[in-house]
């Protein structure tokens, strides 16, 4: 079981529908006495990335010096991630595959096995519409060697706070109390 959590919401938009379903998610594991940190990506100054190189010639050390530093050293301590996001155009939103991509600076490090989870809300009427952002957590989470805690998919959500009393927010906090 996963005691310190490091929850990265790719939410632009605060207080909405993805921000309500990761809320669901830390109220769970707070309440299982799990530490959690919340990024909110779209809040914070993170660059993409360059692609240098220069995090594997210094050992996890990225060359830009912006607010991934600090997501950077949670994911270090941290044995679960969470990973939050709406679906803009079929996939996760920019800001949080920028933050995403910046975590290639730790692929070179040894680090104890995680967990991983997926928060997922969407427009679309079905989960199909999350496909390619499914597709794309396994595929990282596998090459990280995270175990997979779960995936959790809202459909059908349009307008801010259309999740609000939604099954999908139990099933988070669920997840939340067994990461």
């Amino acid at each position: 079981m996963s005691e310190n959590i490091a929850v990265l919401s790719g939410s632009p938009r605060k207080g909405g529908n993805t921000d309500k379903l990761a809320a669901a998610f830390i109220d769970g594991a707070e309440s299982a006495g799990k530490k959690v940190n919340l990024f909110r990506i779209a809040d914070m100054n993170i660059s993409g990335c360059l692609g240098c190189g220069h995090c594997f010639e210094e050992k996890g050390v990225c060359v830009l010096k912006d607010d991934m530093v600090q997501i950077l050293n949670a994911l270090r301590k941290a044995d679960a991630i969470v990973f939050a996001s709406p679906i803009y155009f079929f996939n996760i939103s920019a800001q949080l595959k920028i933050a995403i991509d910046r975590t290639y600076a730790l692929l070179h490090e040894e680090r104890p096995t995680k967990r991983a989870a997926m928060l997922i809300t969407c427009g679309a009427g079905g989960v199909k519409a999350a496909e390619a952002a499914v597709a794309m957590y396994h595929h990282m989470r596998a090459y990280s060697k995270w175990s997979d805690a779960g995936v959790i998919i809202v459909p059908g959500l349009h307008n801010p706070g259309e999740i609000d009393r939604r099954e999908e927010l139990t099933q988070a906090k669920m997840l939340g109390r067994q990461i």
